[in-house]
């Protein structure tokens, strides 16, 4: 009994200490809990009383000259779809896809019957209108001697109207002459119209170029003319020079004039031509560069696309670059001699575009500004900042009017990069 008694009385101790143990636990943690509250409600007072940090860059003066770099595409200088110009079948063909062809080399023969009958019936009728005429003359020449011996006979021998009529004979015989000899002249036109279509019998290349499709075989039979029934024969190109086509936006159109300097890049080739010559390029490097200037331009903008399609001219010796190619286009634009910022410091509202610029005082003024030219990272700024002034690059909805600011300058490498190109 004593025993049991003495065991009760160490469990309430023992649940005694325990109880103490969590109550003082409980205590501990919850003066830990309020002490750092407190540290961290004394840290977020001074943090929101500190001014914002912003980075900012100084508005630099535009260089004389940037580049605009835009895709282009390259062009043949001359491409031709060749369609036969006279009936027949193919009796032969010379070139196929990917040969180079002189001017005037026969690229394929077709056989005309049908054309060669034609022109052996024409010469048949032209023997015989020259017969024709041949009789009529012969007449013409009776009728005219007939006509001189009543001409000269004395008066009272024969008849005024007996002479009248031999030279109405004569003059008929005569007219009938002329009309012989206009039919043979027209049946010979016809010969010389058949005989100049044989000359199409030979398909010939209009040009120097490279055969790029062909859409004949042997014993096709083919069709004169090029409508939507008939199927072209060949088509060629010819491809140095070469032709690369760029669309200017509006913005930069009217800066792109005839003579503007350019760089070409093609990626991927092992060769390029550089001021006129063929040149080898390490196969190290990707990108092979073109130096040319602006051909032609449209002289006008597109409606649709708001665009100026530019015209560049280059040497193609090698055939390095082919027609359908992707290109990369550097113009030299000239610049207007304004400032320039990135656009990542440009704010959009609805009074229009403005910066925010940081003062003497690290206080934030918002300012309107002019964009007179959008270059894309880089913005030409016509009004509102000057050169020197220093503007926050993506300002928070947080900043406003008149407030204090921590600036913290950061460089701009676009801005850097674009500067130093001339």
């Amino acid at each position: 009994m004593n025993k049991m008694s003495d065991t009760g009385r160490k469990l309430k101790v023992f649940a005694g200490i325990v109880a103490v143990a969590l109550l003082v636990g409980f205590f501990l943690v919850h003066h830990t809990k309020s002490s750092e509250e407190r540290s961290l409600e004394t840290a977020t007072s001074a943090t929101a009383s500190e001014p914002p940090i912003v980075n900012v860059i100084m508005v630099q003066k535009a260089p004389p000259s940037f580049p605009l770099s835009l895709p282009g595409e390259t062009a043949a200088w001359y491409e031709s779809v060749i369609y036969a110009r006279v009936d027949g079948y193919v009796a032969k063909w010379n070139s196929d896809i990917g040969d180079h062809v002189k001017k005037g080399q026969i690229l394929a023969t077709i056989e005309t019957p049908d054309l060669d009958a034609q022109l052996a019936a024409a010469k048949a009728k032209v023997k015989a209108s020259q017969a024709v005429v041949a009789a009529m003359r012969a007449d013409a020449e009776f009728a005219k001697t007939t006509y001189e011996r009543w001409k000269d006979s004395p008066k009272g021998v024969v008849s005024e109207q007996e002479r009248e009529a031999k030279k109405s004979g004569y003059d008929s015989a005569v007219a009938h002459v002329n009309e012989a000899q206009a039919q043979t002249n027209l049946d010979q036109a016809n010969v010389d119209r058949y005989t100049a279509l044989t000359q199409f019998k030979q398909v010939t290349a209009p040009y120097e170029g490279a055969v790029t499709e062909r859409r004949i075989d042997i014993g096709n039979l083919v069709t004169s003319g090029s409508n939507a029934n008939t199927t072209p024969l060949y088509r060629m190109m010819q491809d140095d020079p070469i032709r690369v086509f760029v669309d200017v936006p509006q913005s930069a159109a009217v800066d792109i004039k005839v003579g503007t300097p350019v760089l070409i890049s093609a990626g991927n080739i092992s060769v390029c031509v550089l001021d006129g010559k063929l040149t080898s390029v390490p196969s190290n490097i990707s990108d092979c560069v073109l130096d040319g200037k602006v051909t032609r331009t449209a002289g006008a903008i597109n409606p649709q696309t708001r665009t100026l399609r530019v015209e560049i001219d280059i040497p193609n010796p090698g055939h390095t670059l082919a027609p359908g190619m992707y290109v990369n286009v550097v113009f030299e634009v000239p610049a207007k001699g304004l400032a320039q910022i990135p656009a990542a410091a440009l704010i959009f509202r609805t009074g229009g575009p403005q910066v925010a610029i940081v003062g003497e005082s690290n206080k934030v003024h918002f300012h309107k500004v002019s964009i007179a030219r959008d270059n894309g990272d880089i913005v030409e700024i016509s009004s509102g900042v000057s050169s020197g002034d220093r503007v926050i690059l993506n300002v928070s909805s947080q900043i406003y009017e008149g407030q204090t600011v921590a600036a913290s300058e950061v460089k701009d490498d676009s801005i850097n990069a674009s500067a130093q190109i001339q």
